[in-house]
């Protein structure tokens, strides 16, 4: 077991631990990550809405039964998970040993040209088979850079600010992904005010091609920001680990597998409320703007609720409130099908609400100072693209091609909602046996020295 993996601060030397990051170096830290992050995740995320919408029409014709195409495309959107590991594991080596920045840069410039090459690619109409296949190997790349951007963000946050403000201001980190989120279904609704035939002919395109000048912009920002503090010091006081990867692996397996497991129930859930529950709707024969706005009111939502807990961990610790998130997922499982399954506009909203303005506003407040903290700094970066990205891959990835499968069988949401239920129940256990990063004996020491 790693002794550091309770204070991660203990990599570093007392004298650098007790310096205070400038004002204007944490504001650059946090706009800088925020930003990347609406842009990234506005990438990665357009996949998932039009696996719902269009591509399985478009790029997987199978079978008779629409959900049978729909299956299809959400595997693809699980082989860009699969891939999610493969990228934290190379962006981890580069990130812990040759910096933080490097591995933000190279990240959105992959995700970019992945993204607006999706918005050219031909359908399987014009040039058969091979529009899926690089539709799928297109979506490897997301997967690939999608799994350096989230530690990258995180940590530029993280290791730029004062300790007891991590909760705080790391909960920025997850809304940039919100608004990503945000931003590529209001595109999907802008676009779907076409005619169904020139939607479906290229209106779909234009969320794809729009990303050009978003990433245009993201690599103009990142060229500005400095390596994180925390990294740099550590570079400059000991040597560096030449394979970060399996070094994490050999003196931090604890850490690692708990960051998996919390992972795991907030992924599977994530990827429910937003992918699946477009596929679900459509299923009901439920307007998709109906759920489209609704996600996107509920994402806004999410917000301040990740603020305000990611401020919570400040003051009692990330443990409590992490449980708290976990235990809503297995409270909330059955209610959210029975809402949308109502079909009625209303309910539809208060599910949503309740699933990722709630829900997952408390588990993305608190998650990245959590996990963040479990970590040494040499060894951080490829700690958390291991246990947080293979978990991306068994729990979120699959996710929504598990809950469509069972929907295809079942013709009932019942499988799913006990599905997800499990899914948060793996995350409630996970918590509870992980240890507090921020006990209270740190929390009075910072507040004593800020007195």
């Amino acid at each position: 077991m790693n002794p550091d993996a309770v204070n991660s601060d203990l990599s570093v030397p007392l004298v650098l631990q007790r310096s205070v990051p400038s004002t204007s170096n944490v504001r650059r830290a946090v706009t800088t990550a925020v930003l990347g992050q609406i842009l990234e995740w506005y990438d990665f995320f357009l996949y998932g809405t039009a696996a719902a919408l269009v591509f399985g029409k478009l790029f997987f014709p199978v079978g008779s039964d629409p959900l049978t195409g729909t299956i299809a495309a959400f595997g693809g959107f699980t082989v860009g998970f699969i891939a999610r590991p493969i990228g934290g594991v190379l962006c981890g080596h580069i990130g812990d040993r040759y910096g933080r920045k490097v591995v933000m840069m190279l990240t959105l410039l992959t995700m970019g040209a992945a993204t607006a090459l999706m918005g050219v690619l031909p359908t399987y109409q014009q040039i058969g088979i091979v529009a899926p296949v690089l539709l799928v190997l297109l979506r490897i790349l997301q997967g690939l850079a999608a799994g350096g951007e989230w530690s990258g963000s995180i940590l530029l946050i993280h290791e730029n600010v004062p300790r007891s403000k991590r909760g705080a201001l790391t909960a920025w980190s997850p809304c940039g992904a919100a608004l990503g989120f945000v931003l590529s279904t209001g595109a999907f609704l802008l676009v779907q005010n076409l005619s169904p035939a020139d939607f479906m002919s290229w209106g779909w395109r234009v969320p794809f091609l729009g990303s050009v000048a978003l990433v245009a912009l993201g690599l103009w920002m990142r060229r500005s920001v400095g390596e994180s503090t925390a990294f740099a010091e550590v570079k400059a006081t000991r040597h560096e680990s030449r394979m970060p990867v399996i070094e994490v692996l050999r003196q931090c397996p604890r850490e690692v597998l708990t960051i998996f497991g919390l992972r795991f129930g907030e992924g599977g859930a994530s990827y429910l409320f937003f992918a699946f529950s477009i596929a679900y709707g459509q299923f009901l024969g439920i307007k998709s703007s109906w759920i489209l706005s609704g996600l996107t009111v509920s994402m806004l939502l999410m917000i301040p609720v990740s603020l305000f807990f990611g401020y919570v961990t400040d003051k009692v610790g990330r443990k409590p409130v992490y449980l708290a998130g976990a235990i809503a997922i297995v409270l909330v499982a059955w209610p959210y099908f029975a809402l949308i399954g109502s079909g009625e506009y209303w309910k539809i909203i208060v599910a949503l609400l309740l699933a990722n303005s709630v829900t997952l506003g408390i588990l993305e407040g608190a998650q990245p100072a959590f996990i963040s903290e479990m970590l040494p700094v040499h060894l951080r970066f490829s700690g958390l693209g291991v246990g947080r990205e293979i978990s991306s891959v068994l729990g979120g990835g699959l996710a929504p091609l598990i809950a469509t499968a069972l929907l295809a069988h079942y013709r009932s949401a019942v499988p799913v909602a006990l599905y997800l239920g499990a899914l948060g129940l793996v995350t409630v256990i996970a918590t509870l046996l992980a240890r507090e990063t921020y006990p209270k004996s740190m929390r009075i020491e910072d507040r004593q020295a800020s007195e």
